[in-house]
């Protein structure tokens, strides 16, 4: 039995959780949190980074610096009107962000909230483990393999399994330090 689309899946929800975590605000500066972030730029919503070079010249601080000059004000809306909860100070020819130091209960609520996206990670990847599972038992059923392949299937789904959440464990406990060590 083929077990690569299973991994593939898999890896797919790790790497869709990694991103996530890079949107985390935690008190660093990381140009990562403006992925989502859209500008209207001649009509069409466009990545600031299509638009602008994006720069960390501080721990705490982003500038954002746009290669056409007639868009500062639209990607200062836009930031605004986004969820990452930084005011853009615009001097006409940059855009700063600069991150405010994080309070000890401002990190926990932080570290509460990458806990369930990791947890979300994990029942994703038991999802795919079930729907493999079912592959493997109907396969069976339709008599292309054995109960042996059956069974020796069922372990190395599970091994698979149990290797992608510690996967995400360790990503989990990474990005919690480094919340928590800012």
């Amino acid at each position: 039995m083929d077990f690569s689309n299973i991994e593939e899946k898999m890896d797919k929800t790790i790497s869709v959780l990694t991103e996530n975590f890079a949107e985390v605000r935690a008190g660093r500066a990381n140009p990562a949190i403006l992925n989502k972030v859209k500008v209207d730029y001649y009509g069409v919503p466009t990545p600031i980074s299509q638009v602008a070079g994006i720069s960390v010249p501080e721990a705490r601080l982003i500038v954002i610096q746009p290669w056409d000059m007639s868009i500062l004000k639209e990607i200062e809306k836009a930031i605004l009107a986004s969820d990452i909860g930084i005011t853009p100070n615009n001097d006409g020819k940059v855009i700063r962000l600069a991150f405010p130091e994080l309070n000890e209960e401002r990190r926990k609520e932080i570290v509460k909230d990458i806990k369930k996206v990791a947890e979300e990670a994990k029942v994703s990847i038991r999802s795919i483990r079930r729907e493999g599972l079912d592959n493997a038992k109907k396969e069976q059923k339709d008599g292309n393999i054995t109960e042996d392949d059956l069974h020796s299937a069922e372990t190395q789904i599970q091994k698979l399994t149990d290797k992608k959440i510690e996967k995400i464990d360790e990503i989990l406990a990474t990005k919690e330090k480094e919340i928590m060590s800012v």
